[in-house]
């Protein structure tokens, strides 16, 4: 039986990289891009880096940006999840199996593939950069910790490596895991680089040379399973499929701050629908909902008020109107005259497969009809786009909608945002 051989396969600068596809006057641009409501960085180009860090407040940086010649974007997640889908499906054609692990990068599995994986990777590598202008590193090794690694390295010497390193040699895995910190391992947070660093544990090396049974002891099995990945030795399997949520939330802050009801009940059944919608396409049912209200919590000026309220659903259910009804409720039951509120949150909570839980005898369920009527709902909008059937209760979004001032256009999923080139 062949070892087992993973790629990780990532973006580089995905948001950045997305928002350059299409503005080639951009290639040399420092690039960031902003959270829901342009309210902090959450994604920047490698030549952004050294003068913004990950979260600084827009509103405090603008000058600083400017000074830099930084461009900023509102977050386009509709461009991003199609361009990562594009990314994805090309990788699927060239592997056997495949784990998408978020939206900007996927674990390939390599095992008893003939051939160099070099010129593999190198030529899958080019062909993404072809077909959608994403570059992409690669990192190869017999473990997904280390696959994870080596693609730190990849992207870390991008000039030396090309963008690919595989570390199937000891020799080689060895000396990378010398030079890199333990904090760069998959899995190893803020708070265990802490303990491991009183523990003298300060690089990769040290953490692979550790007693593995020593570290379950004393922490967990997770960090037993990547010093044994360190070492070479394959814990973790590639899954194809993702796990089910336990729980699903919608949330957002509103564009602006919000003093009447009204406003708030339109975005909460937008919120509620959008997390109905997230239940089905994972087959799920759920019995509880958590509707909050809160206020803006930093302003010092602003009175200050937040809560949550618990929903009991008649049956386990996937039905849009009521989520809605019950999410409506609990905003009128939460909502208080008097306050600025900033954000609304819809939470399904409790949540079971449909094919997975037994029901009373005597207790209410589903009807039927209700099944059939939100299949033909998600067939409909699966066709012809998001929102074209919706619930007559959505308003179109005015005063609680995001502020979204740098927003590009949809370059890939709005026709009459398409570019057109003109012949001369």
């Amino acid at each position: 039986m062949p070892e087992p051989v993973f790629a990780l396969i990532d973006c580089n600068s995905f948001y950045a990289s997305c928002e350059r596809v299409f503005r080639p006057d951009l290639q040399r641009r420092p690039i960031v891009v902003l959270s829901n409501n342009d309210g902090c960085v959450i994604a920047r180009s490698a030549d952004a880096k050294p003068f913004v860090k990950m979260g600084a407040l827009f509103h405090e940086i603008r000058g600083e940006l400017k000074r830099h010649g930084i461009v900023a974007f509102s977050s386009n997640y509709a461009l991003y999840g199609d361009m990562s889908e594009r990314v994805m499906s090309i990788i699927e054609a060239r592997v056997p199996a495949l784990e998408v692990y978020s939206i900007d990068e996927a674990f390939a599995d390599l095992t008893g593939i003939p051939g160099s994986l070099d010129n593999l990777s190198r030529t899958l590598q080019s062909e993404i950069k072809q077909k959608t202008g994403i570059p992409v590193g690669i990192g190869i090794a017999g473990t997904k910790t280390l696959a994870k690694l080596a693609n730190h390295a990849a992207k870390r010497w991008q000039r030396q490596t090309g963008g690919v390193v595989d570390l199937r040699d000891p020799v080689r895995r060895d000396k990378l895991l010398k030079v890199m910190p333990v904090e760069e391992v998959w899995g190893i947070g803020r708070r265990m680089q802490v303990h491991l660093n009183a523990l003298g544990i300060k690089t990769a090396w040290d953490l692979a040379s550790c007693d593995a049974w020593e570290l379950r002891k004393r922490f967990n099995v997770i960090i037993e399973k990547t010093a044994r990945e360190l070492r070479g030795t394959a814990c973790l399997k590639l899954e194809e499929a993702a796990p089910a949520k336990q729980e699903i939330c919608c949330s957002r802050s509103f564009g602006k701050r919000l003093k009447t009801i009204e406003p708030i009940q339109d975005a909460v059944t937008a919120y509620a629908t959008r997390a109905a919608e997230k239940l089905r396409q994972q087959s799920s049912l759920c019995r509880q909902i958590r509707i909050s209200l809160r206020t803006g919590m930093f302003n010092p000026n602003e009175a200050k008020y937040a809560n949550g309220l618990l929903c009991q659903l008649p049956y386990p259910t996937d039905d849009t109107r009521l989520i809605i009804a019950s999410a409506q409720e609990g905003i009128k039951r939460l909502f208080r005259d008097g306050f600025s509120y900033a954000k609304a949150q819809v939470l399904l909570l409790d949540l079971c497969r449909r094919d997975e839980y037994t029901q009373d005898l005597f207790a209410p369920e589903q009807p039927v009809r209700t099944e059939r009527l939100m299949s033909t709902l998600d067939a409909i909008n699966g066709r012809w786009g998001r929102g074209t059937l919706q619930p007559g209760r959505i308003a179109k979004p005015t005063e609680w909608a995001m502020r979204r001032e740098m927003l590009s256009l949809a370059y890939t999923t709005q026709w009459s945002e398409l570019l057109i080139a003109k012949a001369r």
